[in-house]
């Protein structure tokens, strides 16, 4: 069931994972932010989402992983249900993120070992202990944010730094202590 797995990696794992997706949803927010209302209908190529589809999959699927794993469940009849709570602009959409990614990184926060270690099956493609799906949520954040980064410019609006420095905010090393008084 937990695939050779330890509770102590798990803990491990979950802790080494919420820290960086809590500080991966700041950038997120960043570039979320960056998208203008007046452009969000921009989309590269007729196959492609528009920056607003793009980001409301961004931010909703980050809160959906959080939840599916804090309930062990990977239900794609909720995941496709129209939200009653969709946020219907930018700064909306930023704030009902910042809410609901600290409210879905407490929930996995307070899981027990065991409940890490659950075999979750997700949607038949694949069946791993639910801590696991921590990193594929991740990845999955971080790919669209990329993608949706490069929008940002066509519509008009500056892309925030997001590892390192951009063209729109160059990389500032901070200044040592000892050189600062």
């Amino acid at each position: 069931m937990s695939q050779g797995l330890t509770p102590e990696f798990a803990l491990g794992y979950r802790w080494m994972m919420l820290d960086g997706i809590k500080r991966e949803a700041e950038i997120t927010k960043r570039v979320l932010a960056a998208i203008p209302d007046a452009k969000s209908d921009y989309r590269p190529d007729p196959c492609a989402r528009t920056g607003w589809e793009l980001a409301w999959h961004l931010a909703n699927t980050d809160i959906q992983f959080l939840d599916a794993i804090a309930d062990l469940k990977f239900d794609m009849q909720s995941m496709q249900s129209p939200r009653t709570d969709k946020p219907t602009n930018v700064t909306e959409l930023v704030t009902w993120y910042g809410q609901n990614i600290e409210r879905g990184v407490g929930r996995v926060d307070t899981m027990s070992p065991d409940q890490l270690l659950t075999s979750v099956d997700f949607l038949g493609v694949f069946n791993f202990p639910s801590v696991l799906y921590l990193g594929f949520l991740n990845n999955h954040s971080i790919h669209h944010r990329g993608e949706l980064a490069t929008y940002l410019r066509p519509m008009g609006s500056k892309c925030p730094s997001i590892y390192g420095g951009s063209y729109d905010e160059p990389f500032v090393p901070p200044v040592p202590a000892e050189t600062a008084a």
